[in-house]
């Protein structure tokens, strides 16, 4: 299956399931939605010093080569992987290769491993995470501690997720892709790559801060931060909808033709999609139109439920659960609508429609299919690439007329497909 035709989906163990343990007991109903790969946030102990909140952030790692006691122990772990494997998915883990919580066991056996501010005191980049200190990649016995932290782990799991990957030089990245590929020949690459201005923030400051392009000749898939500003600028009313379709088509001509984006409408640091679309209708096109694209569907800690409030990652704040999941029904006909070659093979088109509507397709020789998305959840007739006849929305059953080359949207999301 290419990584095109895959869902991922993000926990975070404190707040989803609370240990390994509980988290493994989700593997039923996660694999019942049709989640071809799940991805942890850190799963290591986190450092008290200057520590976040009262437990502190995971990205404030004390210890690489160890689990958080809070979550389980390491057979528990174990344990964890493999019950995904046997029920058929994947499991990635994060990876914070950055920088460290100031009371690292990395603090204490190799001082050396660490940037130093201009006083010789240790000290970070980036001032608002005041509870981590940067490491320092030009220390080349850093590299072999960490790549070989990575092997260790790809003994268990089938991916990695690397925190503010653009910040840690492209070359290590080739290095410790090319020396996990020895233990885990088919690991996945995902990177969080980041905004256009926080790359340019830290050039400007002489620092590494590595673009999508250059991303891709290590990593299987990139964030789509790099048109993230455009959604929240459409979705704010600020540009138009054509305004924004232009942003994502630049990324079929600027990144390799194989390119993998990560398609999401919220992740742990970002609202959630329930406080940004409201509108329960506006929603469900936003994440049809999230899986129709080209790239790999995120859903994000109980996303299914449609929670308002993003948890914090600081203190205990379990994902809400309100009765049935209200979105369960549709991510799953979108998750496995999305495992059809159809699309990840296929030619890809999209284009803005009036009403704010989007109309995009993929195409195969004897094959397409067609979404129809309203942006706004309003009515609309809209041209389709179709023949005039009878067709059905596999999203819901219902039964679609082309007429003259039009169709009519009651509002709601619609996906055709003949052949």
């Amino acid at each position: 299956m290419s990584l095109r035709n895959m869902t991922l989906y993000s926990i975070f163990v404190r707040n989803f399931g609370g240990t390994f343990s509980g988290v493994q007991r989700e593997l039923p109903r996660l694999k019942e939605l049709g989640v071809d790969m799940i991805w942890l946030l850190p799963i290591h102990p986190i450092g008290t010093e200057k520590r976040k909140g009262s437990l502190g952030s995971p990205y404030a790692i004390s210890d690489y080569r160890a689990v958080n006691p809070e979550f389980g122990t390491l057979s528990d772990f174990i344990a964890l992987c493999d019950a995904v494997h046997q029920s058929g998915m994947k499991i990635m883990i994060d990876v914070v290769y950055h920088h460290t919580s100031p009371d690292s066991v990395l603090v204490r056996e190799h001082p050396e491993y660490y940037y130093r501010k201009p006083d010789g005191s240790f000290g970070n980049h980036v001032g608002d995470w005041t509870d981590i200190i940067d490491l320092d990649f030009d220390v080349p016995e850093l590299w072999d501690e960490l790549i070989d932290t990575l092997c260790y782990w790809a003994q268990y799991v089938d991916g990695f997720r690397c925190d503010v990957a653009p910040l840690v030089p492209l070359a290590f990245w080739k290095e410790a892709r090319k020396r996990v590929a020895a233990i885990r020949p088919d690991c996945i690459w995902l990177a969080e790559s980041v905004e256009h201005g926080f790359i340019r923030y830290n050039r400007d400051q002489g620092l590494v801060a590595l673009s999508d392009s250059e991303l891709y000749q290590a990593f299987d898939i990139c964030y789509d931060y790099d048109i993230y500003s455009d959604f929240v600028a459409y979705t704010e009313g600020k540009i138009s909808l054509k305004e924004y379709l232009a942003a994502l088509e630049r990324q079929e001509a600027i990144y390799p033709a194989d390119y993998v984006k990560l398609r999401f409408t919220e992740n742990h640091d970002r609202v959630r999609s329930a406080f940004l679309f409201p509108n329960p209708v506006v929603r469900e096109n936003w994440f049809a139109w999230t899986f129709f694209q080209k790239g790999m569907p995120l859903l994000y800690s109980g996303q299914e439920w449609a929670p308002v409030r993003c948890p914090t990652l600081f203190d205990p704040d379990p994902v809400l659960r309100n009765g049935a999941p209200m979105h369960e029904t549709l991510l799953k006909k979108l998750i496995a609508i999305k495992k059809d070659a159809l699309f990840s093979d296929g030619v890809y088109a999209f284009e803005a429609a009036p009403h704010d509507t989007i109309v995009s397709s993929w195409t195969l020789p004897n094959r397409k299919a067609v979404g129809v998305f309203s942006m706004k959840g309003q009515p609309s007739v809209v041209h389709v690439p179709f023949e005039d006849g009878y067709y059905r929305n596999v999203l819901d059953g219902s039964h679609v007329s082309v007429d003259y080359g039009m169709v009519s949207c009651s509002g709601k999301p619609m996906i055709l497909i003949v052949g």
